[in-house]
């Protein structure tokens, strides 16, 4: 099973800082010659889709015998998602064609611009080179401001619920929090948790938790009705997330994520939310492990009398567990409800602790 992991650029950077020569974020014009080109032919051994920029690692047979490693750099994850690219775009063993500008002082780096299936497909690597309709960039400057749609106006729901909420209410440590007990693992559960590397918790590496942890955490969140969906807002790591009002499905491309994708219907006074499409992750600080494939989430925010409180139950569907587990917690409104942005993430212990305990390389290497 994968878990999130940090890019390499990153440990590269953390592990700079240990030794007291950390170096900033390098430009194009600093990593590339953008007068020196090249093309290559090979296969992908391995896939980074991640950000600041996805990358991919290229075999390369020459004539003479001898093999090349060499690595292409691609743009961010959000400028490929919108020419459509995804994680499985390019697999280990595909041959590709690509060519592209070197790497300054003969590193072998090629920073990618066009990219050619061994069966002649061209992908495109932004939404204005081949993206379909709302995406493709030149087709949007050339339609009149009359065609677009500005949302629509907040709806007449049953209950208010925008504005700022603290999670303190009712909150518990997300650790060994989930019933029943003893935990229901199937034996695929089992193997997997057993298999885990406890402690070895993602989230010190300071990819945000996402769900269901970000259910169970304690700092505040702001609600804000966008007319066909809410938007939650969470002061823990910033992260923002949509809850579909509109009876929408996921897209059939809609790729998993640490947030999945959620829509929601109100009965009552009890707002329901179901989400699917998630990244494989944890459950719990524990390290239980969560499928991703297969799992979906149902939450009930059951609001008081008096709307100042909320209790919010999960009930967690996963192929790891023979039964539903369920994690409860609360909100409730307030006075002066802190919802400053959180100070970014360093993930430089987690790394210092690996370095001094030269455990550094395994983990660059597993």
């Amino acid at each position: 099973m994968r878990f999130p992991t940090i890019s390499c650029a990153a440990i590269a950077l953390a592990c700079a800082s240990l030794t007291g020569s950390a170096h900033a974020h390098h430009s194009f014009a600093a990593e590339f010659d953008a007068n020196s080109t090249a093309e290559l032919e090979g296969e992908i051994a391995r896939v980074w889709f991640v950000n600041p920029h996805v990358r991919y690692r290229l075999t390369v047979s020459k004539e003479d015998g001898t093999v090349e490693e060499w690595e292409l750099q691609l743009a961010n994850v959000t400028t490929l998602r919108a020419a459509n690219w995804g994680p499985d775009t390019l697999e280990v063993g595909d041959r590709v064609a690509v060519q592209g500008q070197l790497g300054r002082n003969g590193a072998r780096k090629l920073f990618v611009r066009d990219v050619k299936l061994a069966d002649g497909t061209e992908l495109p690597l932004s939404a204005a080179r081949g993206a379909s309709d709302p995406n493709d960039l030149l087709a949007l400057a050339g339609r009149d401001a009359a065609e677009f749609a500005y949302g629509s106006p907040r709806n007449d729901y049953p209950v208010d619920i925008t504005g700022p909420w603290s999670n303190r209410y009712k909150f518990r440590v997300t650790v060994d929090d989930l019933e029943p007990k003893p935990t229901p693992f199937t034996e695929e559960g089992r193997k997997t948790y057993e298999a885990i590397e406890h402690y070895d918790d993602y989230a010190l590496r300071c990819i945000a938790p996402g769900l269901p942890r970000m259910f169970g955490s304690p700092y505040n969140m702001e609600i804000v009705d966008a007319g066909t969906h809410y938007v939650v807002l969470y002061v823990e790591h910033n992260m923002s997330r949509r809850i579909y009002m509109d009876g929408r499905t996921p897209p059939e491309n809609y790729p998993p994520t640490s947030l999945g994708f959620s829509v929601g219907r109100w009965e009552d006074d009890v707002l329901v939310i179901e989400t699917t499409r998630l990244l494989p992750a944890w459950l719990d600080g524990s390290g239980l492990p969560m499928a991703g494939e297969g799992t979906r989430l149902v939450e009930r925010w059951a609001l008081s009398d008096d709307r100042l409180s909320m209790d919010r139950t999960m009930t967690i569907y996963d192929p790891y567990y023979t039964q539903p587990l369920v994690r409860v917690r609360g909100s409730a409104r307030g006075d002066n409800i802190d919802l400053i942005e959180h100070a970014s993430c360093d993930p430089q212990s987690y790394y210092r602790d690996l370095y001094e305990s030269g455990r550094l390389g395994d983990y660059l290497n597993r």
